[in-house]
Parts: structure tokens; sequence; C-alpha cells
């Protein structure tokens, strides 16, 4: 990233002493005995998260309207406060600072304050975490984001300024929250020109890092692009303690399961067979399976590990980290036959059956860290209490099998991990594997009556569609490849669940649900991640029902999401509301993202049904993120799965000249509102005659035309009047400027039964046309992009009129002379 020299030559924002993430601080804060204070406005909410902060001292406003125009009326600025409610150092914030009458009372005067449960409001997390990481390069801090997000915003909602935890008062050489407080104040109310022209700068770098890179250079859309991420991938690998993203230069770092990326390993290696794949996805899943990441007792997996051995974890449970962890230990079972792999996918589904299933069959969201203010307390055991509990015979042989001889690196007890093998801990303890199962049977039963008895971690109890979708999945997998009809009957009660409780009566999808109400807008990953549940319920049961509102939901994502211009979907729909950017990315991160797995989704549809539509718009995805491979492969391991699928899938129709559908005739039919949004049939391929653009004079361009056979657009100028033309039009940053368009003469064509006579354009056409390059536009780089407006028929329908476009980063030279000819087959001389 470029640094903008007068941000930083300011230096007033920057001496603000902004905190790393809450995981740097050694200390757990004692919990203190709250204070009942009146209830503010988020007591109306439903989020438990920002619940419990309704009775907070602050006068907090939920995001909405409400508090902006407050904040403009008032003229001050925003405090955005961004957490969720499994979150350890949210809960800190919250005791310490926002508890505080003091602290609260200089919020209250001189802030508008606002909470945001990012699980609720992905959209405003994103876009102000990017803006906290972009604030901290600006300022050349090597600081990261976390949570809890404190944001300091302009009434427009622009970020100037920004960190995590605040503690509520200075030490150690840190500002406290209050003595930040006072210096944003002080310089909004003197330095406020400053600070918004700081604003601006934050603002349009994050909008430009949170939008898709143009780029005219086609990227060939073959096996390559999988073998690097795939590469890339296992080039990150821990040998020494398994899994990936490893970071050797902070070994002894924070360590994530990271789902996306090993299902793309262990779906190649069970495709190809690759010794080297195959050892890395393995490795990496028994040494979790193992760690003390997975609880041992009562099943299911913790957020991530604090240590590179997965021995002590971030003790929070969240559903989505269930559902991906699932499918990943029953197909290494599938391949290896392993108990180990077996008995962490079973008793994952068990615990979510349990602990995190409503009685109306959804799926609740997460479980907390801390019982008492202390992280980890419910989950960890002492020497003592296993003694006590189990006996002193029984305590040996746990601690032998459950790592209680090994060093303790967690304070406040032993975190149960398996540091061998069963089968090497039943030959140490002298008896048979299955003699030790069953001892291992009776402890666990014995000690989560003892774990019961605890005070229980904080249930976030609301349904959020996408993870739903995500553990309908699991379950149906669970079903299916164990045989287990319990589990394919809590992947159907959950779909009942999501298609009548979140859906509106226009088929569209609300975020959350809590209390008997649904609510908020749902995102692209909430479609997505539904779909890919039902898609797996059909192919479990072969439930027609299930397919069909598959097809439904994706008629509507289509409807709501997808970018006409450009192609891929946006994070949010066309009528939510505005926020100072609109995302569009493939990225999978700890949850993959909605545009990857809405590709997964339009590959599995077309093998199922055969319909050719949902391939074509599978392909504009890729083509839209296909620059994103060469730069961040590691990023797009859904998106690289993806495309494996679609590669192959397209192979096997090259070789049958058929796509196969599996799918019932009767539903083997597209809703018509989705036919005429996913058919674009046609290609573009624009040429340049320079290598790079001559400033203060002309080029050439030509654009490309290729029209699917048994199709044709209007030409223009088109006969009959009425019928709108094709059009080729320019859009760029630096000035230049399309001209002397020159468009081929249309062929006749005749409908029948109607007399006039249409002039088309069909098969492959030439557009030429001249840029006209403006002197001010030398040295730099301009992300022009090229559209094409048209109307698609065939000899019975005609498709709406759309537009088609292809985009990137063109070079304009510093003088007109250092263009060279380039491509000069392409261009006829005149």
């Amino acid at each position: 990233m470029r640094l903008n020299r007068r941000f930083l030559a300011s230096g007033i924002l920057a001496s603000l002493l902004f905190l790393p993430g809450a995981s740097a601080f050694d200390e757990t804060p004692p919990a203190a005995e709250k204070k009942k204070f009146p209830a503010n406005r988020l007591a109306k909410e439903s989020s438990p998260y920002l619940l419990l902060h309704a009775h907070n001292p602050v006068d907090w406003y939920p995001w909405g309207p409400e508090a902006f125009e407050k904040a403009k009326q008032d003229n001050k600025p925003i405090f955005l406060s961004i957490g969720y409610s499994s979150c350890y150092w949210c809960h800190v914030m919250e005791r310490l600072v926002f508890e505080n009458e003091t602290i609260a009372e200089m919020m209250n005067e001189h802030f508008v304050n606002v909470k945001v449960d990012r699980e609720e409001r992905p959209d405003v997390d994103d876009i102000y975490m990017t803006s906290l990481i972009v604030y901290y390069q600006l300022i050349r801090s090597p600081q990261g984001g976390g949570w809890p997000l404190s944001m300091f915003l302009t009434p427009e909602g622009k970020p100037f300024a920004g960190g995590t935890y605040f503690p509520p008062e200075d030490i150690d050489g840190r500002l406290g929250f209050p003595t930040v407080l006072t210096r944003v104040h002080e310089l909004w109310t003197m330095k406020r020109e400053e600070i918004e022209s700081n604003a601006e700068v934050i603002t349009g770098v994050v909008r430009k890092e949170m939008k898709p890179k143009l780029n005219l250079d086609p990227v060939a859309l073959d096996e390559s692009l999988v073998r690097s991420s795939v590469t890339s991938i296992e080039e990150s690998y821990d040998p020494e303690q398994g899994g990936v993203d490893f970071n050797v230069g902070r070994p002894n770092g924070p360590k994530f399961p990271v789902p996306s990326k090993l299902r793309l390993l262990l779906d190649r290696a069970r495709k190809t067979g690759d010794e080297k794949t195959t050892r890395i996805v393995l490795h990496s899943l028994e040494a979790i399976a193992m760690g003390g990441i997975r609880d041992h007792l009562g099943g299911g997996f913790h957020r991530y590990s604090t240590d590179r051995a997965w021995h002590v974890p971030h003790f929070e449970k969240m559903l989505y980290d269930q559902a991906q962890l699932v499918p990943l230990y029953l197909d290494a079972w599938q391949m290896t036959k392993r108990p180990l792999f077996r008995q962490a996918a079973v008793e994952t589904l068990e615990y979510v059956l349990s602990e995190m299933t409503g009685a109306a069959g959804q799926f609740y969201s997460a479980l907390d860290a801390e019982t008492e203010g202390v992280e980890g307390k419910y989950y960890v055991w002492s020497k003592a209490e296993i003694e006590e509990s189990l006996g002193e015979a029984d305590a040996i042989a746990f601690a032998e099998v459950f790592g209680m001889n090994e060093p303790n690196p967690f304070e406040h007890g032993f975190v149960l991990h398996l540091p061998r093998s069963r089968e090497e801990s039943a030959r140490n303890l002298g008896i048979a594997d299955e003699e030790l199962d069953r001892r291992i049977a009776g402890w666990r039963e014995a000690l989560l009556a003892v774990r019961a008895a605890r005070p229980q971690p904080l249930l976030d109890d609301k349904a959020i569609t996408s993870w739903n979708g995500l553990m309908i999945a699991a379950f149906a997998q669970g079903g299916k490849i164990l045989n287990e009809p319990k589990y394919l009957a809590a992947a159907e009660h959950a779909a009942d669940f999501l298609l009548t409780k979140l859906r509106g009566p226009d088929g569209e999808l609300s975020r959350t649900y809590r209390n008997g109400t649904a609510r908020l807008n749902a995102y692209l990953d909430d479609y997505a991640f539904a779909v890919d549940g039902l898609l797996h319920l059909y192919e479990a049961t072969g439930r027609e029902r299930w397919l069909s509102a598959a097809r439904e939901l994706t008629a509507k994502q289509h409807e709501l999401f997808w970018d006409e211009t450009a192609g891929g979907y946006y994070f949010t729909s066309h009528d939510h509301e505005e926020l100072i950017v609109r995302t569009k990315n493939a990225f999978d991160a700890v949850i993959p993202s909605g545009n990857s797995v809405a590709a997964l989704n339009l590959v599995r549809l077309a093998r199922l049904t055969g319909d050719e539509t949902y391939l074509d718009h599978t392909e504009q995805i890729f083509k839209v993120f296909a620059p994103v491979f060469s730069e961040s492969p590691r990023g797009l391991s859904l998106m690289s799965l993806a495309l494996a699928d679609y590669l192959a899938l397209r192979a096997a129709e090259k070789k049958t000249g058929r796509l196969e559908g599996e799918a019932h005739p009767e539903s083997a039919t597209l809703p018509v509102a989705l036919q005429l949004e996913e058919q674009h049939k046609v290609k573009l391929q624009p040429y340049l005659n320079v290598d790079k653009l001559p400033p203060g004079s002309t080029c050439r361009i030509v654009l490309y035309v290729e029209i699917d056979a048994g199709w044709h657009i209007n030409a223009n100028p088109s006969q009959p009047e009425f019928y709108p033309p094709t059009v080729f039009r320019l859009k760029s940053e630096h000035g230049v400027k399309l001209k002397n368009v020159r468009y081929p003469k249309g062929k006749e064509f005749r409908l029948k039964g109607i007399d006039d006579v249409l002039l088309v354009y069909d098969g492959k056409i030439p557009i030429y046309a001249e840029l006209d390059v403006p002197a001010e536009a030398a040295g730099k780089t301009d992300p022009i992009s090229l559209e094409l407006e048209y109307q698609a028929c065939d000899d019975k329908n005609c498709l709406r009129k759309t537009t088609a476009s292809v985009g990137g980063k063109v070079q304009v030279a510093t003088r007109a002379d250092e263009s060279q000819p380039i491509n000069e087959r392409h261009f006829p001389k005149e």
C-alpha cells in the first residue's frame, strides 16, 4: 500500500496509543459484581451480545439511521464498538469499561455510541475491521485487528481512528480508554478539518481494497490454478505439529483449523492419491483431533489453539467450526477407517444435538469461552478433582490417557488432550483397546456430571441462517455416510425451520432468528450456505423438495446479489442499506466466502439438473476472481475446489456431448426469472494496437463479441428502430474516451409469421473504435472497463437487455512516442 504522506505528517491520530489485540494481555481481569443500571436502547434488541450491554450506563444506540442522525444533529463523532457473544475480551471491556460510570459519562457527553453484534452485521464488521487494518498501515503500526473492535467515525460513518481492547485506565505505558476519549474529543473540536481529511483517506483506501481488481489480461481457467492453490497451502504446513497457515517466523502464534484449506487438500488427496498431500492433511486432522482444541469429554471443537501444539485453545465454541470440521473427519474416516476420525465426527454431531439445537430444529450460534470471569474454567481440571471424581486407580489411568502427566501450560488447570494414540495408551496401561474404550466411557459419564454442576458458559441462542446451512450439510453427510437416521432427521428438521421461519413471503431470507422473530436482511453467505445444506440434504435423501428449494433460493440469490456489470455476487443485496463500500470478494477465511460456495453450488446444480446455464454463470464468477488466483492462491481454497469440479464437469460434457442431469424431470426447468438473469450468451475479448496508451493522442481498440450458437443480438443501428441496439461503452478513471465506434453491418433475420426484417449479429463480430487519451494521464495506470449493452434472442424468445463487461489495468506511457505497436493482425490497415 502506498502511504499517504499528508496523513502521516499530521501525526495527530498516530499519537493515540492503540493497543494490540487482547490476546497480548497476560493477566485475566477479575470479574466484578455488576451494578444494575436502567435499561438503554439495546434492551429492545434480540442479540444476546447486545443484550449483555442493555444495562450499561453508556447511552448505546444499535446500528441504524437514528444514531447517524443524532451524530449529525449534535455534531459529534461516533464511537463504534463491535463484538460478539463468545468473545472473551469483549466481555472484559464490557465489565471494566462500559460499566464504569465515569467513562460512560465521557462517552455520552462527547460521542454517539453504537454497539454492533458482528454476527448479525458481518457487512459492518468487515468494512470497519478493514478500516482498522488500513489505519494501522497508514500510521505504520505493526498491530493487527481483533475484537472488540473499537472505531471512531465521522457522522457520515467514515472511519478516522481505531483500536481493539482499551483498558479502563492508563497502565504500563498504554493509554486507557478515558485518555483516548479525551484526545479524540480534543482533536475533533480543534482539528476537525484534518480529522475529516484523514477519514477521507482511510475511506478511499478501504473502498479500493475491498473491491475486486480489474485485469485485462485473461487468466486461463485450467488445472494450473487449482494446483497453485494446493501447492501454496502445502507450503504453509507445519511438519512438526500439523496444520496449515503456519507462520515459520512466528512459530508459537495461534493456530486455526482452517477447514476450507484442509477441505481442498483432502479432496485432492482422495482424487489424486498424491502421497504428500495425503500426509499433510491426515497429519493435520490427527493433530487437531488429539489436541486440547477438541473437547474430549463433551464433544465438539473450540475456536482455535493459542499454541503450536494444539494444546491450549481459545475456549469458545462456534457452530460454524463444528459444521465445517465434521465433514472433514467423515471423509478422512472413509479414506482411512481410522477410529479417531469417526469418533471426532460422531462426538461433534452428538454435542451439537444435545447442546446447540433448539426445540424447533434450529442450531444455536455459540458457547462462551468464560465462566465467572475466567476463560476455560468450565473445561479444565485439577488432579485432585479427577481423583475425587474417579478414585485413585482410575485417576492414574485417566492422567496417562489425557495428558495430565505432561507439562501443563495453562494456569487455570489441565486441558485434556491425547499425547499419544489410544492404542499406545492401552499398551502403556497393559489393557486391551476395547477395555480402555469401556473405561473412557465411564470416566466421561462421571466427569460430565461434575462439569454440568459448574456454572455454565453463556449460550448465544440466536439462529444464523448461513451457519444453520453449514450445519444442515454436516448432519446430512453424517446421516448418509454413517447410515444414521437421527442425523438425517436433524438436518431435515433444521431445513424445515430455515424455509419456514427464516423465509419471507417473496422467498427472501432473513439473517437471524431468536425468540420467535426473524430479523435483518440476509447476506450472500446466508443464501449460498443454505443452498449448500439443501443440496447435501437432497443428495442424502433423494427427496425432490430439497432440490426444488435449493433452486428457488439460487434464483432469489441471483436476483438480489448478482453484479450485472462485472459478474460475481455482492455480499449485500441490491436493496440493502448503503454503506461506505459495497463489497464483493472470494477469500475463504474462517468462514468460506459466499462467492466460493455459490460457485460450488452452481456446479452441483448443473450436474444434478443438466442445465447448462448454471455452468455459464459459474464461469463468470471464475473470470471475475481469476486474477486473484495468481496474487493469493492460498486464500481461494474453496474457489479452487469449485474450479476443479467445474473443469471435471466440462471435461465430462466434452466427452459425452451433454451434461448428465440427475434430477427428476419435474424440477429440470429453471424459473423464468432466473433464465432471463443468467443467460448472457456472449463472450468478450478486447485488443489494443499499442502496448501503452499514448497520452495526448489516440490509439485503436477492437472488441470481439462471440455470440453463442443459436442466439443473436440486435445490430447497431437496430431494425426495427424500437429494438434496443447493441452499444459499446468505456469507463475510465483518468478521462480516456471512446470515439469513432464502428459497428459491423447487421445481418438480415426473419421470424416466422412476422413481416419485419430484423438486423442482427451472430457468430463472432469485431467492433472497432479509437481511444482518446488525455495528456494529463501520462505515466498513470488506468483501470478501464469495457462494456457491451445488448439484448440476446433466439428464434423464439428474447432475454431482457443486459450488460457484459471486461476490464483491467492499462498503463499510460509518459510520452506518446513511447507507445509501441502490437496486435497488428487484429487491425486492418485503414
